[in-house]
């Protein structure tokens, strides 16, 4: 749910708008300019220009997927088990381009030594090019090896390009310690923005080799020249810029890049570590009674391998969409993704509302049984 830090900053910009109409846009303009220098600082990535602003992670996955400079039997790494945004835009591409596309289980990150095993044996096998993944699994909760990942890629000439919204805002990440080569991310989910904003991370190699195919006037040098700049500024043959700004779009949603960057700040203020601390408390307190109930947990037993969520499987034979709404009319706000039952609590809530979900879940289970 946007904060109120958040719903104060998009009442304020559109209050601005309303006076100055496109008086404010330079305004605003210079704001996603501070906010791409803030999302950089927040993934540890070098500078605002390894940032690009999108609509969301499947626009961004989307734009980087078509725009790699694919040969025709480069092979492409998919996990099964993966939120389908970070599988349909390189089945689309495979198409495109006439790629080979491979799939390794998803749960595998469990089990890092394995995974890098099998991820070496594809690479050695096939002319892998690329491998795509979450940084945490959307079921499960699973956190990816990452760095264990790229490292096996790289050794081989391939990239990874990760899917990072259940991460970003809660999970801890450094794009250059975990070796990440392209990353998408929208604002909606653990950075607590609105709908309509999101981001794309790509280091300075792997934006200088992205093509052309999605760039708009947007993606070229000094894109707002002839606009403000006097005459003789039109011109249609602009190089597209080498950073991964190559991909910018035309207008975006300015309100969601307001409301990214107020919440944003808050979670800057608080930092990351601090924040998924905090969380994993509220975890550790729901789930060993959860699983006294009855309740099959799919959290990992390695701490490396946890993120926000916490997901249950109901017992043998019980509806996880019976027990979910269940739980709503108790009013817990709890996702069903898939058949699993997924908690994901945030710093705004408290270690001590532990009880009330475990009293609720107690009382549904009941019910159900």
């Amino acid at each position: 749910p946007p904060s109120a830090r958040v719903q104060k900053a998009v009442r304020n910009h559109l209050i601005d708008y309303g006076k100055r109409g496109a008086g404010a846009f330079m305004t605003w303009s210079a704001q996603r300019d501070r906010l791409r220098g803030k999302l950089a600082t927040l993934i540890g990535a070098e500078s605002a220009d390894d940032i690009v602003l999108t609509q969301n992670t499947s626009r961004g996955l989307v734009d980087v997927a078509l725009s790699l400079p694919w040969r025709a039997g480069d092979g492409v790494l998919l996990f099964d088990g993966e939120f389908p945004a970070n599988v349909l835009p390189w089945l689309r591409a495979a198409e495109v381009f006439g790629l080979e596309v491979h799939y390794l289980p998803a749960e595998l990150g469990r089990e890092p030594e394995e995974l890098t095993r099998r991820v070496e044996e594809l690479a050695r096998a096939h002319r892998l090019a690329v491998a795509a993944v979450s940084a945490v699994q959307f079921q499960t909760g699973l956190r990816m090896p990452l760095a264990a990942l790229s490292q096996v890629l790289h050794a081989h000439g391939a990239k990874l390009v990760v899917d990072a919204v259940q991460a970003v805002g809660m999970v801890p990440l450094d794009v250059r310690r975990e070796g990440i080569d392209l990353l998408s991310c929208g604002s909606h989910k653990w950075l607590m923005g609105i709908e309509g904003g999101g981001f794309v991370f790509a280091t300075r190699e792997a934006a200088s080799e992205l093509g052309r195919r999605n760039g708009t006037w947007f993606g070229g040098e000094d894109p707002l020249a002839f606009l403000f700049g006097g005459e003789g500024k039109l011109r249609y043959d602009k190089p597209m810029v080498r950073s991964i700004g190559k991909l910018a779009t035309g207008n975006l949603s300015a309100t969601a890049f307001v409301a990214m960057e107020a919440s944003l700040d808050g979670l800057l203020q608080l930092g990351h570590a601090e924040v998924f601390a905090h969380v994993q408390k509220i975890h550790d307190a729901i789930e060993p009674r959860a699983v006294e109930l009855g309740m099959r947990s799919l959290r990992t037993e390695q701490a490396s391998g946890r993120s926000g969520i916490l997901s249950f499987l109901p017992p043998a034979g019980m509806s996880a969409v019976h027990l979910h709404r269940r739980l709503g009319e108790l009013g817990l706000a709890l996702a069903v993704p898939d058949g699993c039952l997924r908690i994901a609590p945030h710093f705004w809530n408290a270690v001590d509302e532990a009880d009330q979900v475990l009293l609720s879940l107690e009382h549904a289970l009941g019910e159900l049984r």
